[in-house]
């Protein structure tokens, strides 16, 4: 008669680790090469689209952004983008006018090279604040740069921090917007600065810097100011502690 032996694994206890704030560093991942997700960028800034590239493990898009004598800006994109799902990597920071119009024909140039889908990713979006009609006949800038980059060929509008969250409304495409406040919050926190006060530097940017503090266990004051003319304001007074 035959008989099987049974064996039982030892019992092993693993050490609890303690439980912190911290969060744990993401590593950039290996490269790889992906023909239907590309990422590209004009001039406005490259080292950020770079490190973004790095993050991923793959390489920026090829792509020729130059000028004319006159000033035109000419661009060409270098690499097979038919099918692909692509992002234009442009803040239109200064001079906004100039990184606003590469960033233009950049989106016409993937959108005639058949690109699947095109999202514009702008870290910085220039005329924002120009969103109503403050004094009489005068333009609505920020609608009127959200009509552009859908006349392009954008399909996708990605926005850091916009100044006003109904911006998003000015656009008849989808519009993601991603806040910075967590990052940076975790930075705040790391340095234990003591006695802190976090200062909104007028009304519209209250409920940012009310989340600051919340998140930061900091008081909370507020600027009171008038804007007497373009770029020039005057501090009236200061509300809280």
């Amino acid at each position: 008669m035959a008989t099987v032996a049974t064996t039982t694994a030892e019992k092993t206890t693993a050490e609890k680790k303690p439980i912190t704030d911290e969060k744990p560093e993401r590593k950039p991942q290996r490269a790889r090469v992906d023909d239907k997700f590309k990422i590209f960028c004009g001039t406005a800034n490259e080292p950020l689209c770079d490190e973004i590239c790095h993050f991923l493990g793959m390489n920026r898009g090829q792509a020729l952004v130059t000028r004319f004598a006159d000033g035109e800006a000419y661009v060409q994109i270098q690499e097979n983008v038919r099918g692909a799902d692509v992002f234009v990597i442009q803040p239109t920071c200064r001079p906004v006018d100039e990184h606003l119009m590469e960033l233009l024909l950049m989106i016409d140039s993937l959108k005639r090279a058949s690109a699947r889908r095109i999202t514009a990713v702008i870290p910085y979006y220039g005329y924002a604040r120009q969103d109503r009609k403050d004094k009489p006949r005068s333009p609505i800038s920020a609608k009127l740069v959200a009509d552009l980059l859908t006349t392009a060929g954008a399909d996708r509008a990605l926005l850091i921090d916009p100044h006003t969250m109904q911006l998003q409304g000015f656009f008849n495409i989808p519009v993601d917007p991603l806040f910075a406040s967590p990052v940076l919050v975790d930075y705040f926190k790391k340095l234990n600065l003591p006695d802190l006060t976090v200062v909104s530097p007028d009304a519209g940017g209250v409920e940012r810097a009310r989340f600051f503090a919340k998140k930061m266990d900091a008081a909370l004051a507020i600027v009171d100011k008038r804007r007497v003319e373009m770029n020039v304001a005057e501090v009236m007074n200061v509300i809280g502690t």
